[in-house]
């Protein structure tokens, strides 16, 4: 395993002891992406952050190709990379410059530093923007300059802490592209991201995580397979009135699994939506139906069947 990490914790001590990190196990394979799921607060940075030797542990180990990242943090970072949450490119420096000084910086010799940097530019499609500075950059393209900038030293592992936020749906899907590149290179990502659909599309697996444990890991579809991810009905309503008798009739039935009056109508929860269709379209028309949407399994419902809908500060 490239990324080891054996009972994690992190243990905040203050007026308000707060456990920020309670145990956390995981492996990560070489060349995969893996994404860390989990509610603000729930530990989700602060794995990231001692994994890459920002923040020391109060218990535990995270060993990156081998080397354990709090004994031998400097020669850890060798093998990392970090695309923080927020834009830490030089404003002071050309996005060539950004590249370039990164090179040399972890050894490169000046020609090798320049060659690197060509390569990054052309690989992430910023050759027409080497001689630009960051503050005249879209958010997109800065990520993208970030991204490249993390793997200019060629690390083994990538650690992506909420890549997509702030971005436009344009730029999210060349980030996706970048990071999906990165895979035909060998490189291990581990990305934090509050889109499901982005930990869906990406991730080989996903672990959720609150309150600083894991709840559930594995692939996408196997969590989904495992939690039971159901079909949501969102059925707007022209009128409420006497929808009680519908919802206990609808709660009865062995295909529905959950229903919940909301303020436009019905939140109907199914374990398959063959026959239940056109008995809830039939039902909705009493009420006079306004619209009907159907969500299809998703890891966004595993993710809300284990953590709560509450939110999180």
């Amino acid at each position: 395993m490239i990324v080891e990490i054996e009972n994690l914790t992190k243990i905040y001590e203050s007026k308000l002891r707060v456990v920020a990190v309670d145990g956390v196990d995981l492996a990560l394979k070489e060349g995969e992406i893996f994404g860390l799921l989990g509610p603000n607060g729930a530990g989700k940075t602060t794995t990231i952050s001692i994994a890459t030797t920002r923040a020391l542990p109060t218990q535990g180990t995270v060993r990156i190709a081998g080397v354990d990242v709090v004994r031998h943090p400097a020669h850890a970072r060798r093998y990392i990379g970090v695309v923080p949450q927020y834009n830490t490119l030089d404003r002071s420096l050309t996005v060539f410059e950004n590249l370039y000084y990164h090179c040399l910086y972890f050894g490169f010799s000046p020609g090798q530093a320049k060659a690197r940097s060509l390569e990054l530019l052309e690989q992430f499609l910023l050759r027409e923007r080497r001689d630009v500075y960051p503050a005249q950059l879209s958010g997109g393209l800065a990520q993208r300059v970030q991204i490249a900038r993390a793997i200019a030293h060629r690390p083994t592992v990538l650690f992506l802490d909420e890549p997509s936020a702030g971005l436009d749906p344009q730029s999210r899907m060349a980030m996706w592209q970048a990071v999906e590149g990165l895979r035909h290179e060998g490189i291990t990502v581990l990305l934090t991201t509050h889109y499901m659909e982005e930990a869906d599309a990406l991730s080989d697996r996903v672990a959720i995580i609150d309150h600083g444990r894991v709840l559930a890991l594995g692939s996408p579809e196997k969590l989904k397979q495992t939690f039971g991810a159901q079909t949501v009905f969102d059925v707007k309503l022209k009128s409420q009135e006497g929808l009680q008798d519908a919802v206990a009739g609808l709660k009865a039935r062995e295909d529905v699994s959950g229903v919940e009056v909301t303020e436009e109508g019905l939140r109907v929860m199914a374990r398959a939506q063959d026959g239940l269709l056109p008995d809830l379209v039939q039902m909705a028309s009493l009420f006079g139906l306004r619209d009907l949407k159907i969500n299809e399994p998703s890891l966004e419902t595993v993710f809300i069947q284990l953590t709560g809908r509450d939110l999180r500060e």
